[in-house]
């Protein structure tokens, strides 16, 4: 079920009424960070991890935390509806300025926007999903989760006009992430996943994933890989907050595999699954 409640600079508002002004810096720059915060059985996930996240964002753009929080938990928590697996997605802009001008804006307080909706579940997850490869075209803040998303917005089509679910970027040879998750790899037996730098989102579920595979005696380390090693791989997931883990059936018109999710993705997603409702 849909929340048609948002919140708005301080408002709970019904969707419809949410307006912002054309001279938000947001709209005209994309001069804002966001943050997509899972929520399951009621509790938001990693709610620490994800607002640490947030402030690195904040810092990143030399834009202040508007909130203390205890208030973002205040703010967002009413939001969700019931138990049901939902996210919040949160986004804060530099603000409305009187004009439109590339330097920051005096004494301007930041847009605060918040809202919630179900999380569908691919219903490729369980069969796989296709990838395909491509050159990273992106900005060199990737660690920053910027509104700023056209390059990943034109990689993902990409994919999608040759019928794939993601694109994989490649820099200087070697595995960065998708366009919209994180990357992993099972070679010669180890869960690799690219190590956190400037060229990769500091994913939250990527860190719960390497967090069970150590508890859980799942081989696994943070390491650069390249596209010939990825080539290699007996297994590769994605992983983002909304889309949890996906399994790799076929990159680049390859085979991954037998071409069926793998032993260690059947194995991590019932632990993933497992910790969801152990936080109930």
């Amino acid at each position: 079920m849909q929340n048609n409640t948002v919140y708005l600079n301080g408002d709970y508002l019904p969707l419809n009424e949410a307006k912002i002004s054309v001279l938000d810096r947001g709209f005209l720059f994309g001069d804002g960070i966001y943050e997509v915060i899972p929520a399951y059985n009621g509790h938001l996930f990693h709610f620490e991890e994800h607002l640490i996240r947030l402030e690195n964002s904040l810092a990143a753009i030399r834009l202040a935390n508007p909130h203390s929080r205890e208030q973002w938990s205040a703010i967002l928590t009413p939001l969700l509806i019931g138990t049901q697996d939902q996210y919040i997605y949160l986004q804060i802009t530099r603000g409305t300025a009187p004009k439109r001008d590339h330097g920051f804006p005096e004494n301007t307080p930041p847009t605060v926007f918040a809202m919630c909706s179900p999380i569908v579940p691919m219903a490729e997850r369980d069969s796989g999903v296709k990838v395909l490869t491509m050159t990273d075209s992106r900005w060199k803040l990737c660690n920053t989760k910027a509104i700023t998303l056209l390059a990943n917005i034109l990689h993902r089509q990409e994919a999608i006009d040759q019928h794939c679910a993601e694109a994989l970027l490649i820099k200087d040879d070697y595995v960065t992430e998708g366009a919209a998750s994180n990357v992993f790899a099972v070679i010669d037996g180890v869960l690799i996943t690219p190590p956190k730098s400037a060229d990769i989102l500091p994913g939250i579920t990527r860190d719960v994933i390497l967090e069970l595979a150590q508890k859980n005696a799942i081989p696994c380390k943070e390491q650069s890989f390249s596209l010939a090693a990825l080539q290699t791989a007996s297994e590769i997931w994605i992983t983002s907050s909304t889309r949890e883990i996906i399994p790799v059936v076929e990159c680049d018109e390859r085979m991954v595999g037998d071409g069926k999710p793998g032993a260690v993705w059947l194995k991590m997603n019932q632990l993933f699954q497992a910790y969801k409702q152990s936080l109930a």
